[in-house]
């Protein structure tokens, strides 16, 4: 992420925003109490608060590549310090991340959450045959995505920096779901037109 999304992603809009969409997906696909659950690109944390706080996860290990959010996130959830493992790595390669923990093995997690990450990875299927590497069967994969639709436009183009090969469209997204075992059906919706993709997919 360059300066300006930082900025952003640090910000009481996006504390907002975020808040919102996890009503949404726990509308569509509830709560996951109790759960032990992975966290791709955590940020300043506030994610990781949404999932013990709103979705009811007993522990979340949650990865960034920026060591700056790390830091800020540790800070956030010093009160929750024995629910969380924060990791500095990729969001791609989960067991080396976690392995600090002894965490990130096949079929660990009951849940995974993407708040708005994927995106920003260039190799964007392995992230997802990551995803669901970690689930166990019957765990749930949230995601709440920006596509290609969105970062084409002007506003996107003149102010953040994301990929600019192999971007994915919302049916994109979707349809490779189910070819790493992750079954979505019809919990999903979009915003903007097809800008911004949110659902809930089922590991197989």
């Amino acid at each position: 992420m360059n300066r300006i999304e930082t900025m952003l992603v640090n910000s009481p809009p996006r504390r907002w925003l975020q808040r919102y969409e996890a009503r949404e997906l726990v509308d569509l696909g509830g709560r996951v109490p109790g759960g032990r659950v992975a966290e791709l690109g955590c940020g300043p944390g506030y994610g990781t608060r949404l999932i013990l706080d709103r979705f009811g996860a007993a522990h979340v290990d949650a990865v960034d590549l920026d060591p700056a959010m790390i830091a800020r996130a540790r800070k956030r959830l010093a009160r929750r310090a024995g629910r969380v493992h924060l990791a500095q790595g990729s969001a791609t390669d989960l067991r080396t991340a976690f392995a600090p923990f002894g965490s990130g093995q096949d079929a660990s997690y009951d849940a995974v959450f993407d708040f708005a990450i994927i995106h920003h990875i260039p190799n964007w299927r392995d992230a997802l045959a990551e995803v669901a590497r970690v689930l166990k069967p019957g765990g749930r994969f949230y995601f709440d995505e920006v596509t290609a639709t969105a970062l084409a436009r002007r506003t996107y183009q003149l102010l953040f920096d994301h990929p600019t090969e192999d971007r994915f469209t919302a049916g994109e997204f979707l349809a490779e779901l189910p070819r790493h075992g992750l079954t979505v059906s019809e919990s999903w919706r979009t915003h903007i037109g097809s800008d911004y993709l949110l659902g809930v997919a089922v590991r197989a």
